[in-house]
């Protein structure tokens, strides 16, 4: 993708790794130039990666025909028992709220003083990152008191593993970056981050990698082997329940109004990416798998046009919507893996759902939740869910979630808009 010369005047590789790095940049036109000289390398090699796009869809159609299901989606659901209606349920509901979205992005205009917005601009931060030194002990305890909600067995058992071993939290030569949370039966988790103690983003790093490890403790403390290993569809939600309960902690403790912009921001933009952004990509496949299984041609321009018709749909309103945004969808390695990236969606939906419930002090909530991280993998992930008190049947998680992001947003244009 060649090289740019940065804010700082160095020259730097365009890569698919860093090109995130440049959308973040303050200066408009080095956002520009990025998107539009990545985007030229799509552009050029468009039909090829179309083909190799359009031939995977094939593969999944095939196989749930070779085996009698009556759809790639419906083939793509049954190892977790899923009907088709959770699926076409999320669309719809996030497709009937999207006025709050919409606001999201004229916020954003309005904060960033840009006369229009356009998709490169919609990553670099409405509130500047907050300088902070927070040693990994003190983050340790900002997550401990946030959880205590969760009761004294799970803080207890947390904080044991944080200042013991299960964390492997410094940046070392050769280690890689990211973070995880693995394990094996009968072992403790193991969760590999590289905190900084001046980056406050790696303290919710910390909760939410916690929070799978929580999940894998509880699960091997009450599960057989071969029931103890959850699914990707529960997967996500003790780790983002964490992250709400943080920030219900973190916004409890602090009156300044640019922390508390920073922490809300952060919020709104989390939901904006993976319930709004990820439901948008999960209505994608859908779409281009029931292009193949009518038996019509899944080209290049079919792609475009399907994409662009859910980028008008879902951002047009306040998104200025640049030609080259239409190749997005072949660059997304997810789709290699059709209908799983609806689940990041469903996951904070449910997480949402259960940390109101615990915050809120229902009546048995918190035992509820206990028994949702014993349950792993032993029954199929609606079951267990709804055992937790949420139905992802029914559209309810959902709209919690999208009435979360309204509240979050207009809290946020409260401490924003003024200083426009």
């Amino acid at each position: 993708f060649g090289a740019l010369v940065d804010d700082t005047g160095r020259e730097k590789p365009l890569t698919q790794s860093s090109f995130s790095s440049f959308l973040v940049k303050r200066d408009p036109g080095l956002r520009k130039c990025a998107f539009e000289q990545f985007y030229a390398e799509f552009q050029d090699h468009q039909y090829t990666l179309a083909s190799s796009l359009a031939y995977s869809v094939k593969a999944d159609v095939f196989r749930a025909r070779a085996r009698n299901y009556s759809s790639s989606l419906e083939a793509a659901l049954f190892p977790d028992d899923l009907p088709a209606a959770v699926y076409e349920g999320l669309i719809k509901a996030v497709r009937v709220n999207l006025a709050p979205l919409f606001r999201y992005f004229e916020l954003r205009r309005r904060v960033l003083g840009l006369k229009e917005l356009h998709h490169y601009d919609t990553y670099v931060p409405m509130v500047a990152e907050i300088e902070t030194h927070i040693s990994f002990d003190q983050a340790v305890e900002h997550v401990v008191t946030a959880l205590q909600p969760l009761g004294k067995e799970y803080v207890d058992v947390l904080e044991r593993g944080l200042r013991g071993r299960w964390c492997d939290r410094y940046e070392t030569k050769g280690k890689r970056s990211g973070a995880f949370s693995s394990g094996s039966y009968g072992a403790p988790p193991y969760i590999l981050m590289n905190y900084k103690e001046d980056v406050f983003a790696d303290v919710y790093t910390l909760a939410h990698e916690a929070g799978h490890s929580m999940h894998t403790w509880f699960s091997q403390k009450s599960q057989k082997y071969q029931d103890y290993d959850y699914p990707i569809f529960l997967a996500e939600v003790a780790s983002t329940l964490n992250e709400e309960l943080l920030t219900h902690h973190l916004l409890e403790q602090t009156r300044d109004p640019q922390m508390r912009a920073y922490i809300i921001n952060r919020q709104v933009d989390d939901i904006r990416g993976t319930l709004f952004r990820q439901t948008m990509f999960a209505e994608f496949e859908k779409v281009i798998h029931e292009v193949e299984e009518a038996g019509d041609a899944l080209t290049l321009d079919v792609f475009k046009s399907e994409y662009h018709k859910l980028l008008t749909g879902y951002f047009a309103e306040n998104l200025l919507l640049d030609p080259q945004l239409d190749l997005e969808c072949l660059r997304i390695p997810h789709f290699y893996g059709a209908f799983y990236v609806y689940k990041y969606a469903t996951g904070i939906s449910a997480a949402v759902a259960l940390s109101e419930k615990v915050l809120r002090g229902d009546a048995g909530a918190v035992d509820a939740y206990l028994e949702f991280l014993k349950s792993g993998g032993s029954k199929f992930p609606l079951e267990t869910l709804k055992a937790a008190g949420v139905d992802m049947t029914t559209p309810k998680p959902i709209e919690s979630t999208l009435q979360l992001f309204e509240r979050r947003l207009g809290e946020l244009e409260e401490l924003l808009l003024p200083a426009c």
